[in-house]
């Protein structure tokens, strides 16, 4: 307080310094500082992190981009949910990138009730046949469909309008994009305008408003424009008046030519050299009876139309026909009679018609084997129940997608011909089926010739005068079980039932049409995707003209029809009559109901013969009798003089009729090969082991020497070239092809490239591989491994590839490649490449023996999703029109993307009801979300639209999706609390078990729940709590903490222990006890180590695991872990009551552990039963435990001693004996072999001769008798003494006659003592006490 008690008051705050009013000074003064602190404090506040890329459709927070509702992806690029548009004018797009896999975006534009929205759409890039964007004229997916887009939408010619302008009454439009997983193109970017003029009037004319408010803006057309649009020209170059002919402004605004001219504006000639195009201003009643896939005939200068697929069934109309000559279109009302259809076939006879088989679309999709018949001029159906005319036939095939034709045999018998189609219970049709009009009978005759290949799609026209059906393109299964457009063409004489192969056209193709002119096989549009890998665009409809020149075997490509509007088209029909080709309908994203004309140039306008033989393209003529006149293939005066072509044109055929049978100047070999006739019949192939026979015999055949390798097997299982691998015989080959023609090689030789699925295969074709290459032959082979079903990789016997045994390299499989080749075989590498492309080499394989697999149940007869997928990769399940299709089949089953979503794994809800959650509902189109009063996120899924759910009406006989639906806004009103959420869930999604606070953020999860949304059970519960379901306590019987949430089966924390409740020991690997009153051991052996390497991913909830042992002595126990535990030790004696266990030894955070127990402290002897049990717990995964127990004695027992003495003692003794008993044998031996020698020495010595003299018979003499001689042996100890004897004479004194009465006796004496002994030195003797080894006996030898 100041003197005079004034008081200034001073409060510091952060910012200003505030002061009384008595001091205006300070005002400014404080305002600087306040400035000053300010930037400060922004200078060296940190600065938000900033995003790396930008944010497209969200905001970037904290270095991340956060997207707003509906857009998802790192930088929000991709749509992702659904959105509301309420401008009188915008666009809506899928991102500024490629859209992403699995995309499912709805968009709902809303304007005025009954208003017009047009949507154009400027940019359009999806892939053909799988990524579709459905256009519906009112505000859920079961208003009238108007129009399905897919594929590469873009103009043919500048100035041209390939997309058309979709246009919606209803004051709604809504529009639904879904992508499955595999290409992901450009997207889309689409245009709308609400009360617009249509395309602006295409700059031909400006838009007026209408009289009236309720009026329609409309355009007023410039001269000579027509059309809604002002996009139609008339009377160009004033119709060529006044001498060509006039423009008629009073009707359609069109020129009215004079009788000698002709064309759209007057200006070729009647009859002409040119060929034209008109596309007639008259429709059939407007958009309603648009179609495609239906069938037209002839009859009388009148076009029947029959049957067809259309968005909306309520107006169908089954029977149309159209004056070709008046331009007059007339429904023809039926009472009774068919369902509508479509792939169905038409074929005219007199005045009746005939319709075979088709879609039953009406009726989920079902393929029927229904023949009626209409009569023209009563204008009503019968029904002709099938004859079945052969015991071997036992049935029709029901087939769509097929061709027939009544034709009139040689025998006058009239025939109605079915040509293949697609059945789903036989899948692909390759067979022709009769039926006799006369007799009413179904036959499938046998057919010579080549064997072709059937499909679904094709087109074929009847020629009379030489009695033949050309067949062109369609969509087919393709060899090892790939399927897809082809470009055959093939040739049926109807008298011999013999088919032959043609030249293909080039362009492959499907759902197209065909008509025979002036002997000219013209081609216009059809689907012309066929692999989006290998396609330049994704372009589903053309508008290609082709021509085959019957006479010349020879296509050319005609020019587009140049009309002031593009026609590309797919599902069209195609007639012929008085010279023009009518083409009518079809499906190019909307469906169409326009009529076009082509009219080809006329023989008879050539009046020179060089004109008239160089005439065409596109006409064949003929100069006979001084005019020009048509061609017809009757004409012809023989077969074609095939040119020869390369080996890869052949390679295809695989059967000899096929090869033989074509165009292409191909020869069959007997190895089972097609190939060029200019190449010599010679196999060639890498020997992959095996040893065999073979004889090679030259023979001379048409001037070609060809190789016959005539094969003697050695082997049962598997021929010449190929190695038996366990039950499949494999073979390599060294052949640069592509992956088709390395297939076409494969079946040639009756096999198939090979699914290496067995690990034993792949290290026999790695094996061979290397030996190969030490050769220096490198191969890098096609194997049979290629993307199936647009985003799974596969081998081609359909089983799953597993990426084990044979991996792909790194940065493999790329996007390009879709077949698989081995490109490193030391590292069992694989690399992708395009199926075009060629490869060094290539693996085939067949089966061994003549087994056959079993027949699996089609896919069509699968009645829910789970049954579907049951088959992997073989079923595919639609669950928008609830039907099971062959994976091979897909895109034909599902031409006009009447299939929503479809599933190969995991199966969602079959309806709205079965979505438990907001998220999951709005991610269905059908679906929309009726939330309770209760604001905490529960509610029901049901089906419904913008303006609320929506009811089916059970009509009788009617089943379709698009109008049996009505409005029930009853099932969720507002007025009693409930919200119904269309676009957005509501904000408040707690499931039940939480209130929001800020509006969407769920104040605290009750119920046992937790989770943002309280979606999940807290840990240690288990159960659904989404849309307020429960959550129950995990029943682990106290052997674990949590379980999994969904279906409470226990992780098990203790090894060892298993059951949904951990209630069960794993007995199979010695784990004792019972979890449910105690616990599981692992019943250790003594003196055994025991390791346990709990690493597997299965082994992350252990955290405990017991052992138990049973020692007779003394023990020692060790254990150590990779990771810290805690240990216990306990013991007990059996019998004791139970969980009396005494502790031992009590541990906490070691990693090893070594203790012994000796029998002083426990009584082992007395107590037999005594168990130690061993607890290891507390350990974190993943872990490896080492655990032993061994024993042993501390006082040796005396009796053990002495037994083992003494039998270690008698042991020696036995050994000594046998030895020495070996030693005598030895010597024995070994004397006896001295004898031996010494005898041959005796027997083999040297004789000499002695003079003797024979005296008288003298006196006796006494002593020793002189020897005659002695010879000494070997060593000088021995000799052989030998002297004269007398032998006793008797008392005569004479020896008997004949005898000298002498003997020569012969001795071994001993003659070492005649020897002076050798001198010892007696020193030498003292020094050595070592006695010297006795003196060998001499020997004689």
């Amino acid at each position: 307080m100041e003197i005079g008690g004034r008081c200034k008051t001073r409060l510091f705050l952060f910012g200003p310094k505030l002061v009384s009013r008595s001091d205006p000074r300070g005002i400014h003064k404080y305002l600087v500082v306040y400035a000053l602190f300010s930037f400060v404090l922004l200078t060296h506040a940190s600065p938000a992190k900033s995003c790396d890329k930008s944010c497209n459709s969200g905001k970037c927070i904290n270095g991340s981009c956060v997207c707003e509702r509906g857009w998802v992806g790192d930088q929000c690029q991709h749509c992702q949910g659904r959105f509301k548009l309420t401008e009188p004018s915008g666009y809506l797009t899928d991102g500024p990138f490629n859209y992403k896999f699995k995309t499912k975006c709805t968009w709902l534009i809303e304007a005025n009730p009954n208003a017009v929205l047009r949507l154009r759409f400027n940019h359009f890039a999806t892939e053909c046949s799988w990524d579709h964007m459905y256009v519906y004229d009112g505000d859920s997916v079961y208003a009238p469909l108007v129009a399905v887009f897919s594929g590469l939408i873009v103009p043919e010619t500048r100035g041209n309008e390939t997309v058309p302008e979709v246009e919606t009454t209803s004051g709604y439009a809504l529009l639904h994009f879904f992508s499955d997983a595999a290409y992901n193109l450009t997207g889309f970017n689409i245009l709308y305008s609400i009360n617009s003029c249509p395309n602006n009037c295409s700059g031909h004319g400006k838009c007026t408003p209408g009289n009236s408010a309720a009026s329609r803006v409309y355009c007023e057309c410039d001269k000579y424009w027509k059309g809604e649009a002002c996009d139609i020209p008339y009377c160009r170059n004033n119709c060529g008046s006044p001498d060509h002919g006039y423009c008629d402004l009073t009707g359609e605004k069109l020129c009215v030519c004079n009788d000698s001219w002709q064309g759209p504006d007057c200006s070729l000639t009647v009859p002409s050299t040119e060929s034209f195009w008109i596309l007639p201003s008259v429709k059939p009643f407007g958009t309603s009876l648009a179609r495609a896939s239906h069938k037209a005939v002839v009859q009388e200068k009148v076009m029947w139309v029959v049957g067809g697929y259309t968005f909306n069934y309520s107006s169908f109309q089954m029977i149309l026909n159209y004056n070709l000559e008046s331009g007059v279109w007339n429904t023809v009302p039926i009472t009774v009679g068919p369902v509508p259809r479509y792939g169905h076939s038409l074929a005219a006879f007199q005045d009746d018609i005939y319709m075979f088989g088709g879609k039953l679309e009406a009726s989920w999709g079902n393929v029927t084997d229904e023949l009626w018949v209409f009569n023209m001029p009563s204008r009503t159906w019968q029904r002709r129940s099938p004859v079945v005319g052969s015991p071997a036939q036992t049935q029709v095939y029901a087939v769509e997608g097929h061709t027939a034709h009544c034709v009139q045999l040689s025998s006058g018998e009239t025939i109605m011909l079915v040509i293949f189609g697609y059945s789903p219970i036989y899948s692909y049709i390759s067979n022709v089926q009769e039926y006799n009009l006369r007799s009413k009978v179904w036959l499938v005759p046998e057919t010579k010739g080549a064997v072709p290949q059937g499909g679904y799609g094709h087109s074929s026209t009847f020629d009379s005068s030489s009695s033949s059906v050309y067949v062109h393109g369609g969509y087919k299964a393709l060899p090892a079980g790939k399927y897809g457009l082809v470009d055959d063409l093939y040739r049926y004489d109807v008298n011999t039932r013999t088919w032959f192969i043609l030249r293909e056209s080039g362009f492959p193709r499907y759902l197209h049409s065909a008509a025979l002119l002036s002997g000219t096989l013209l081609v216009f549009g059809g689907n012309t995707h066929n692999d989006t890998s290998l396609s330049n665009g994704a372009k589903c409809f053309s508008a290609d003209f082709l021509a085959y020149d019957i006479a010349c075997d020879k296509w050319t490509v005609l020019p587009k029809p140049d009309l002031h509007r593009d026609v590309n088209r797919f599902g069209h029909s195609a007639v012929v009559s008085n010279g023009s080709m009518y083409v009518y309908g079809g499906f190019s994203s909307v469906l169409l109901n326009d009529v076009l004309v082509y009219r080809p140039p006329s023989c008879q306008a050539f009046m020179a013969e060089d004109g008239c033989v160089k005439a065409g393209p596109g006409v064949r003529c003929i100069w006979s009798r001084g005019r020009c006149v048509p061609w017809e293939p009757s004409m012809a005066n023989g077969s074609f003089s095939p040119v020869p072509f390369l080996d890869e044109l052949c390679y295809k055929f695989s059967d000899c009729g096929s090869c033989a049978a074509n165009t292409k100047g191909c020869q069959w070999c007997d190895d089972k090969k097609c190939i060029s006739a200019s190449s010599n019949c010679t196999t060639v192939s890498v020997s992959t082991g095996g040893s065999k026979a073979l004889l090679i015999q030259l023979v001379e055949t048409h001037n070609f020497f060809f190789f016959l390798l005539k094969i003697f097997q050695t082997e049962h299982q598997c021929s010449e070239g190929w190695s038996q691998v366990g039950d499949a015989c494999l073979r390599i080959n060294s052949s640069r092809e592509s992956y088709d023609n390395a297939q076409h090689y494969c079946k040639n030789l009756n096999g198939n490239i090979a699914s290496l699925t067995t690990s034993k295969q792949v290290d026999f074709v790695l094996e061979e591989l290397k030996k190969l290459q030490q050769q220096e032959k490198r191969l890098s082979p096609w194997v049979g491994l290629r993307k199936i079903n647009v985003s799974y990789w596969g081998w081609e016997d359909m089983s799953p590839f597993t990426n084990s045994s044979l991996r792909w390299l790194p940065g493999e499989p790329s996007d390009s490649g879709f077949c698989a080749y081995l490109e490193e075989p030391q590292v069992s590498g694989l690399r992708a490449n395009p199926c075009t492309a060629t490869a060094h080499g290539l693996i085939c394989e067949k089966a061994t023996g003549y087994s056959r697999g079993s027949c699996k149940k089609p896919c069509s007869l699968h009645t829910n999703c789970a049954n579907c997928t049951s088959q992997p990769m073989e079923c595919m399940w639609c669950g928008s029109t609830r039907r099971c299709v062959d994976s091979n089949a897909y895109v034909i089953s599902f031409p006009y993307g009447q299939c929503l979503e479809w599933q190969t794994a995991e199966c969602m809800a079959q309806n709205c009801s079965g979505l438990r959650t907001c998220s999951q509902c709005l991610d269905q189109p059908e679906c929309g979300w009726c939330g309770d009063p209760s604001s905490t996120g529960k509610g029901l899924c049901m089906e419904g639209s913008y303006r609320g759910p929506m009811k089916r009406v059970a009509r009788q006989g009617q089943q379709s999706q698009t109008h049996d639906m009505n409005l029930e806004p009853a099932s969720c009103l507002n007025d009693k609390g409930f919200e119904w959420a269309f676009i957005n869930c509501p904000a408040c999604q707690c499931n039940g078990h939480s209130t929001c606070v800020n509006g969407s953020v769920c104040e605290q999860c009750r119920n046992l729940t937790t989770g943002p949304h309280c979606e999940t059970c807290m840990p240690g519960y288990h159960g659904d709590p989404t849309n307020g379901g429960k959550c129950q306590a995990c029943k682990c019987n106290g052997h674990a903490n949590v379980c999994q949430v969904l279906t409470g089966k226990c992780f098990c924390t203790t090894k060892g222990i298993k059951g949904d409740q951990c209630q069960l020991c794993d007995s199979e690997n010695r784990y004792l006890g019972n979890p449910l009153r105690g616990t599981c051991y692992y019943n250790l052996l003594i003196d055994y180590q025991f390791t346990f390497s709990l690493i597997q991913e299965d082994d992350k909830h252990y955290t405990a695991i017991n052992f138990m042992a049973s020692p007779e002595q003394n023990l020692d126990m060790s254990i150590n872990a990779s990771n810290n535990f805690n240990l216990n030790i306990t013991w007990s004696v059996a019998g004791t009551i139970s969980g009396e266990e005494v502790p031992i030894v009590s541990k906490t955070n070691i990693k090893d552990y070594r203790d012994s127990f000796s029998c002083e402290k426990f009584t082992f002897r007395s107590n037999p039963n005594i168990t130690f049990y061993v607890y290891v717990s507390n350990f974190s995964w993943p872990i490896k435990i080492q655990i032993a127990f061994s024993q042993h004695n501390s006082i040796m027992d005396l009796v053990q001693f002495f037994v083992t003495f003494f039998s270690c003692f008698l042991s020696l003794l036995l050994v000594a004996a046998v030895v020495w008993k070996i030693k005598q044998t030895c010597w024995a031996s070994r004397r006896r072999e001295q004898l031996m020698r010494e005898r041959q020495q005796m027997a083999s010595r040297p004789f000499a001769s002695v003079a003797v003299s024979l005296d008288a018979r003298g006196e006796l003499t006494e002593g020793v008798p002189k020897p005659v001689a002695m010879e000494p042996c070997f060593g000088g100890k021995a000799a052989v003494l030998t002297v004269l004897m007398r032998l006793p004479s008797g008392f005569s004194d004479l020896p008997p006659p004949g005898q000298s009465g002498l003997i020569v006796a012969s001795a071994l004496v001993d003659i070492s003592q005649q020897k002076p002994l050798d001198f010892k030195d007696k020193s030498q003797a003292l020094k050595n006490r070592k006695a010297l080894p006795p003196a060998h006996q001499g020997t004689c030898v």
